[in-house]
């Protein structure tokens, strides 16, 4: 009787290994310029996006993950609005170079000229809403996989100084709009961050006044 339970159990792992392997398959290099066109013909349609999202962080110093929620805000050219509700309020506000950081009463501005590390965090974060992140050659080397209903593009880096500091960015792109569903960042230490969209809202209006920083 064991044995068959053992069997039947083998049995069962191989039909899910097969199924989920048969589900995901990297693109041909025709199949993945198809895709790119697609995203990116949807990131010149877009012209602002918000969106509900929830953040899952998970740093080495720490056992438990980070799980924080909130509202996200896109607005062509290079306005971002990262509002925090959950576990506790907090505000980020990217503004074409500037950042604007709201701690509870404490507040921080950021001059992304002089500030390497936030100018490409705000590279990225741009490039990922915009989908154009996937054509810039010249830092990662892409390569996308076609999954159940979503677009994997996996982005390693190859530029020395992104490289110190993440080792992969995981993008993943619906199938019916071509917008971004999920990020996630990979980190050189293990650490790595996974943000999730959901109830998505493209080209409504949303007030400059979102993104104006005091």
């Amino acid at each position: 009787m064991k044995h068959i339970k053992k069997i039947f159990l083998l049995a069962v792992l191989l039909c899910l290994y097969c199924s989920l392997h048969a589900q995901s398959k990297p693109l041909s290099p025709a199949d993945a310029m198809d895709v790119r066109k697609r995203i990116s013909e949807s990131a010149k349609t877009t012209a602002s996006l918000e969106a509900r999202f929830t953040q899952i962080k998970e740093l080495s110093v720490i056992k438990e993950k980070i799980i924080s929620k909130g509202v996200f805000y896109f607005k062509k050219e290079k306005l971002l609005r990262w509002e925090y509700t959950d576990p506790f309020p907090y505000l980020i506000i990217f503004n074409c170079d500037r950042i604007f950081v709201k701690d509870e009463d404490k507040e921080n501005h950021i001059s992304l000229q002089s500030n390497k590390v936030f100018r490409e965090v705000n590279n990225i974060l741009v490039g990922a809403v915009q989908g154009t992140l996937m054509a810039d050659t010249k830092n990662f080397e892409c390569t996308i996989t076609d999954l159940r209903d979503e677009y994997q593009a996996s982005m390693i880096p190859v530029n020395l100084k992104i490289k110190e500091t993440l080792s992969e960015i995981i993008l993943y792109f619906s199938k019916s709009d071509y917008t971004v569903d999920k990020l996630v960042m990979r980190e050189v230490s293990g650490d790595y961050t996974h943000i999730e969209f959901s109830e998505k809202k493209i080209n409504q209006n949303i007030s400059d006044a979102k993104f104006t920083i005091p």
